[in-house]
């Protein structure tokens, strides 16, 4: 049987297909290289470059693969993008999702593992790590278009013989450790990987968005979790659902936070350069402080993470950066 990647010419995607054939599984990825990279999916992987809503394409490569299980990745992931332009959010991420949930119905795969986000959170409403079952009010298209997709994957579980997972990422950050692949994306909005541009000369300056936040340095708290925990994650989550499971909702991350000027200078210090940085105003849509009870993932699901390590996030990330200017130069 073979596991299909949506995404998986992307940055969390493409970890998955490593974490995949790290367990000797097979796997066939889709992705419609808008923001994916083709050179970074592993060599003898199979991969089709397709819209994820087509959904007569999907359903043959369903079929034609012998797909078990759909680990769905793809998507738009840009808060302030999403307040701009709410109607790509509600295609990319709804309607698109909507399409390979009924393609996977349509062709008997049962097994459905979702990316989905802290942002179907919006603000808490009370203090500390925020557990699953906190009241879900998003604050951008962004988080409303992946909790929509959430309720169409737990109505559809309920009419029809599918089996899912949906895992709530707070933020995501760090590299591949076998520095195999890495965040690539051109303009990534992601605070470590912005920084870490700036610390390799790739950037001017960064930005801060505002330092007025009722937090202790004024600037917002984020909860960051390696991407390999990350991803290991998911596959615990595919054994689960191989193991009869029915359906499970968790966060991923690691249950403590850290402030956006505490990862500058955490970069800083492991990088050992002192780039610019201008503090500016609030951005629309960004939570004060925002961190995972992710109580539920290590106790129902055994998942224990490996890399809770914020140095060592910052170092992996700097790893890539140093060689994504070789991968480009000869891509």
């Amino acid at each position: 049987m073979t596991v299909m990647v949506t995404g998986g010419a992307g940055y969390i995607g493409s970890h998955m297909v490593w974490e995949l054939l790290d367990h000797n599984e097979k796997v066939v990825v889709v992705d419609n290289l808008v923001t994916g990279f083709e050179w970074s999916v592993p060599s003898g992987v199979t991969f089709v470059k397709a819209d994820i809503g087509d959904q007569s394409k999907m359903e043959a490569l369903l079929s034609e693969h012998n797909v078990d299980a759909i680990i769905h990745f793809a998507g738009s992931v840009v808060v302030p993008e999403s307040l701009e332009d709410p109607l790509k959010y509600y295609r990319n991420n709804t309607g698109n999702s909507r399409n390979l949930i009924e393609a996977a119905i349509n062709t008997g795969v049962k097994r459905f593992i979702f990316s989905s986000t802290a942002a179907v959170y919006g603000e808490p409403l009370t203090t500390g790590p925020i557990a699953e079952n906190a009241i879900l009010n998003p604050m951008s298209p962004y988080g409303t278009s992946k909790l929509m997709t959430e309720l169409m994957i737990r109505d559809a579980s309920a009419a029809h013989d599918l089996h899912y997972v949906i895992l709530r990422y707070f933020n995501v950050a760090g590299c591949d450790l076998e520095g195999r692949t890495g965040q690539s994306t051109a303009g990534a909005t992601h605070l470590i990987k912005v920084a870490c541009e700036a610390a390799a000369g790739k950037r001017p300056m960064m930005k801060v968005f505002g330092t007025d936040y009722d937090t202790e340095d004024g600037s917002c708290i984020r909860d960051f979790i390696h991407v390999n925990d990350l991803v290991n994650a998911h596959y615990v989550a595919l054994n689960f659902l191989r193991n009869g499971g029915q359906k499970f909702t968790a966060n991923c991350g690691y249950s403590r936070g850290y402030s956006v000027l505490d990862v500058i200078k955490a970069v800083k210090r492991v990088s050992g350069n002192d780039f610019r940085v201008v503090k500016t105003d609030r951005r629309a849509g960004d939570i004060p402080a925002l961190t995972a009870n992710s109580n539920r993932l290590r106790t129902r699901l055994e998942w224990e993470p490996k890399h809770d390590d914020l140095d060592l996030i910052v170092s992996s990330a700097l790893e890539w950066e140093k060689k994504l200017l070789t991968i480009r130069k000869s891509a």
